[in-house]
């Protein structure tokens, strides 16, 4: 039992944030959120969500869905360049774990 709680006291807490691909990230990102971000990684377990599913919430026209592919990897690269580390962290797309879409279809808000 010993064991269990120095393992448990060893776990480092989860952090879960990210953005809708709405369009490039700027400096205002980098100063409210990135830096941040980036420091975090080594103290916590991060997940960094590319929300695209909820881009589409607000405007789902054929000009903004048409160029979602884009803005997301736009995202990624934003990510990668201010020091967002993929062995540090996790970074992955909403629209790519369908268990997502499965939870809120069960636990509409």
């Amino acid at each position: 039992m010993l064991q269990f709680i120095i393992f448990m006291n060893q776990t480092k807490k989860r952090i879960l944030t990210g953005d809708r691909p709405t369009g490039p990230l700027h400096l205002g990102h980098f100063v409210g959120t990135l830096a941040n971000r980036v420091k975090l990684q080594d103290q916590y377990d991060c997940f960094f969500i590319m929300a695209d599913l909820h881009t589409l919430t607000t405007d789902f026209s054929y000009a903004k869905t048409s160029t979602l592919n884009d803005r997301v990897r736009g995202l990624v690269l934003d990510y990668l360049s201010v020091g967002i580390d993929p062995a540090k962290s996790v970074i992955y797309q909403q629209s790519r774990v369908p268990e997502v879409t499965y939870l809120e279809t069960i636990l509409p808000i």
